[in-house]
């Protein structure tokens, strides 16, 4: 019998955002962007995935030998608040554990360009991952790339569906290569690591 564990099964990696080009430079989409950098590393090009609704990719990431991982990168193409049934289906069809799925989202909390990596914990109001975890639970690890708190008396709806200002573009080639490597480095050498090198 089969039987796949978290050590030898794939990892799915979630970008998460909104499918189209309106919407492709939005904070709410750094998801999109970091996933987007990951399958130019692989070398590859997004396809449609059978009946999930999502652009997925697959490829090996990490050095040759024992640390190099099978994944499955993934875009939703069913909008941020319906991403849980397309990881889901994503999941089952793949055999991914939960705990080897790692979303790549936006986060209010914390100031921009500032990466937090974690396993599990709440949504803190992101309707990407109140989805994801109505659909498979929360035990799932988050890469949470901050964006800061919209100005003034903007509304987090407005803030999150505008793009980078071009303060923030300068730096963000940069940040989303930084959030790529933090990927990296939680799938080929654990959680810890990846905290300790790029929590900040």
């Amino acid at each position: 019998m089969d039987v796949t564990t978290p050590a030898t099964a794939p990892w799915l990696i979630v970008g998460l955002g909104n499918p189209g080009p309106e919407y492709s430079m939005n904070r709410h989409n750094v998801g999109f962007m970091v996933v987007d950098l990951l399958a130019e590393r692989i070398g590859g090009k997004f396809k449609r995935a059978g009946k999930a609704q999502a652009q997925v990719l697959e490829g090996r990431i990490g050095p040759a030998g024992p640390a190099n991982r099978r994944v499955i990168l993934a875009k939703p193409m069913s909008y941020m608040n319906l991403s849980g049934g397309p990881v889901n289906a994503l999941k089952d069809f793949y055999k991914v554990p939960v705990e080897n799925i790692v979303a790549v989202h936006d986060e209010l909390d914390i100031d921009y360009g500032t990466l937090r990596l974690k396993l599990g914990g709440g949504d803190n109001g992101h309707n990407g991952l109140k989805s994801m975890t109505k659909a498979m639970g929360a035990d799932y690890h988050r890469v949470r790339f901050g964006i800061g708190r919209p100005p003034g008396r903007m509304q987090v709806a407005d803030f999150v569906l505008k793009d980078f200002a071009s303060a923030e573009r300068k730096e963000l080639d940069y940040l989303v290569d930084r959030a790529a490597d933090a990927v990296e480095c939680l799938v080929t050498e654990g959680l810890e690591r990846a905290q300790g090198t790029y929590n900040s």
